[in-house]
């Protein structure tokens, strides 16, 4: 517990970014309306929409959202205050799980701990960590009701998948992987499923009052958003797997840093040489980096070098879970192999783009999975010193926290480019638009800037609007309607980023670059001023 409140008590200040603003608005509307929760409207698109058609989360972390903030106030510090006891029980549940299966659990948690995606996970308020946690200790309470034939545990598992996929949609997979869990370990179907029954009672309960409210059946409709953005936005074939398999490996880096103990060399050189060959194919045939076409010269080259690195983290990854089949064929290898797998295919070819917190929910398993893999090579004969092991933890660590910081000072740019901008132009009394979403957002309305709704404002001659560059859902304006009058260069994060095309980084979507992480030249927070000109006369 102190080691997860050590790693995280640097990042508490952290501005809030990305899709937090959401979470915070639809707690802001819990407390005026507990039975409504997205019963009001955002622009988050570009233009006005209802919040319910715009949001892809179940509302669980908005009302604890609520309940925190009622008690310790809105602020950066106090709502991720409230969350840090989601991240302690992803590890302390990692811990009771690996108990299960390994004898060195404690590796187990630390190796989850220490994960770029977990880390950089722990630093929101949005809903990803605190699924986890219910998560995991669903599956802990799961197996451990299965091998005792305790009904307590088995009802109290089924709660905890309820209330994970009442945070987040992601949590209803549990359910189809503690089924199969159970079918092996029992051979037959028995009163050990009727805990499942009670995630399956609140789903239905949960479409029956959302399509009363809104009119839809949410978690349906976030089904087909996900079909809908995947055709809008993703990338299918090739392409796709191999940046699936790029994102596995740097948000799960701490497995490269233990491949040579994982792997024997001439598997090490296997899993290089198919993938280098890879690489090399789809760049020579034009496919590979084909949507970012601005990356050139040696910040492609970089790009690249870091594809080939954590591409290998990623087979090493899924590898991981099927050595653990095939050595032990047992029930506890097939819920780690479909876990490991399931998630990854879901990231892959399901969700609406790759991204680092589709693939949080593989961290608990991959830190088991190291953890038995490194029992097993010892069971072999192969010896594994304790100090390789620590120094292979402690490099995992330093990256992670390394990428985490990076990603900190990327939300703390936006907050600061929009407190520029409005120390600038947000006195004049004239009304102050902006573009752009995210942290930028949230900061900009906080300060009294007012969102451009592309379909319905009308800004004056002699207004301002202002564009984060680094940002998404922009609609430069034409020429016959504003005019640029400066760019204001707000210093982000130096050589290593979370989120620039430029560097060729996206963890928060593929769709933005090929890495989770990129090291590289980072470009700086640009923010373009426009003045808005009169209307051009019709003649």
């Amino acid at each position: 517990m102190l080691v997860v409140l050590a790693a995280l008590g640097p990042f508490l200040a952290k501005p809030f970014n990305i899709d937090d603003p959401l979470f915070i608005w639809t707690a802001r509307q819990i407390q005026a309306h507990p039975g409504n929760p997205y019963g009001f409207t955002v622009n988050w698109y570009g233009s006005v929409d209802p919040m319910w058609n715009v949001t892809a989360n179940p509302p669980l972390a908005g009302y604890y959202l609520a309940l925190a903030a009622g008690i310790f106030g809105w602020s950066e510090i106090a709502l991720h205050f409230a969350f840090l006891p989601f991240a302690v029980a992803v590890i302390l549940g990692t811990h009771r799980l690996a108990r299960n299966f390994c004898s060195r659990p404690a590796l187990a948690a630390l190796t989850t701990l220490f994960t770029p995606v977990f880390l950089i996970s722990s630093t929101t308020v949005m809903c990803d960590v605190m699924m986890l946690a219910f998560w995991i200790w669903a599956v802990a309470l799961w197996v451990e009701g299965m091998e005792r034939d305790d009904v307590w545990r088995l009802g109290g598992a089924g709660l905890l998948v309820a209330l994970a996929a009442l945070t987040k949609y992601y949590g209803v997979c549990l359910i189809p992987l503690l089924a199969a869990y159970g079918l092996m370990e029992k051979r037959r179907w028995g009163r050990w499923a009727a805990g499942l029954l009670i995630p399956l009672t609140a789903l239905c309960a949960y479409q029956w009052v959302t399509r009363a409210l809104y009119g839809y059946a949410l978690l349906s409709e976030a089904t087909d958003y996900a079909k809908f953005a995947k055709g809008f936005f993703g990338e299918a074939g090739i392409n796709s797997g191999l940046t699936a398999l790029t994102f596995t490996g740097g948000c799960l880096a701490v497995v490269i840093f233990f491949a040579p103990l994982l792997w024997r060399a001439r598997v090490l050189a296997a899993f290089a040489g198919v993938t280098i060959l890879t690489v090399v194919a789809l760049s020579l045939g034009g496919i590979l980096l084909r949507n970012f076409n601005w990356l050139q010269g040696l910040g492609r080259a970089l790009v690249e070098l870091q594809i080939i690195v954590w591409t290998i983290g990623g087979l090493g990854v899924l590898a991981l879970a099927v050595a653990d089949v095939l050595g032990r064929r047992d029930a506890r290898s097939w819920l780690l192999g479909l876990w490991v797998w399931g998630t990854f295919l879901f990231a892959a070819l399901f969700n609406w783009t790759v991204n680092g917190r589709s693939l949080l929910p593989l961290a608990p398993a991959v830190g088991i999975l190291i953890a038995r893999r490194l029992e097993q090579t010892a069971l072999s004969g192969r010896k594994t010193w304790p100090r390789r092991v620590m120094i292979c933890l402690a490099a995992g660590a330093a990256l992670a926290l390394l990428v985490t910081r990076a990603d900190f000072s990327l939300a703390t740019a936006a907050r600061q480019s929009a407190q520029q901008v409005c120390a600038r132009y947000g006195s004049s009394g004239k009304t102050l638009w902006y573009q752009g979403h995210w942290g930028f957002q949230y900061y900009m309305e906080a300060l009294g800037a007012t969102a451009l709704d592309i379909k319905h404002s009308r800004p004056r001659a002699g207004e301002n609007l202002v564009l984060p560059l680094n940002n998404t859902s922009l609609f430069p304006p034409k020429p016959e309607t504003a005019s640029l009058r400066e760019v204001i260069v707000v210093p982000g994060p130096r050589l290593l980023t979370t989120w620039s095309g430029g560097a060729g980084a996206g963890f928060y979507a593929a769709t933005r670059g090929p890495l989770p992480f990129a090291f590289n030249h980072v470009p700086p927070e640009d923010v373009a001023i426009y003045d808005c000109l009169p209307a051009p006369s019709k003649k």
